[in-house]
């Protein structure tokens, strides 16, 4: 079995349940290239001389970086590989510490909620997400809905 073989559609899920990633290491190599990628050359992620002498005393990885690498733990899970239909938005998002190079990171889901749509052939799954570092302090939470499909239904 692989990992694509465990995505979870609407029937697999229950409010309550909780889920814990794969983790990653963050790396130098990420935070360059999220630089480039975004065009964020901010010198508090681009400066070490800078970054030294901010309140974090080094370079912080960027914010948007972090929910970007909790999508791609979630993929590497394959929660929702074949399920998903699409993300709904981002909730309540919130930075309660910074993301560092050399930080290793997983992420918890919740599920929240968990109703079909007004059609009753999909379903919207309320999903709260803790990404944590390597001493277990959370760096990001929020919530992020997603519509998903019921167990055999095709694209």
């Amino acid at each position: 079995m692989t990992e694509r073989d465990t995505s979870l559609y609407y029937e697999d899920l229950e409010v309550g349940m909780v889920l814990t990633s794969p983790a990653r290491t963050v790396t130098e190599t990420d935070l360059v290239t999220f630089c480039m990628l975004s065009g964020d050359w901010n010198p508090i992620h681009s400066d070490e001389e800078f970054s030294r002498a901010s309140h974090f005393g080094r370079r912080v990885v960027h914010g948007v970086f972090g929910i970007a690498l909790l999508t791609g733990l979630m993929d590497r899970a394959g929660w929702f590989a074949t399920s998903a239909i699409a993300m709904l938005g981002l909730q309540e998002w919130q930075f309660p510490r910074p993301i560092f190079v050399g930080d290793t990171l997983h992420c918890r889901l919740e599920i929240t909620e968990l109703r079909l749509t007004s059609t009753g052939d999909r379903a919207v799954v309320g999903r709260r997400f803790v990404l944590v570092n390597q001493d277990d302090e959370t760096v990001q939470d929020g919530r992020m809905p997603m519509l998903v499909r019921l167990r055999g239904e095709t694209e």
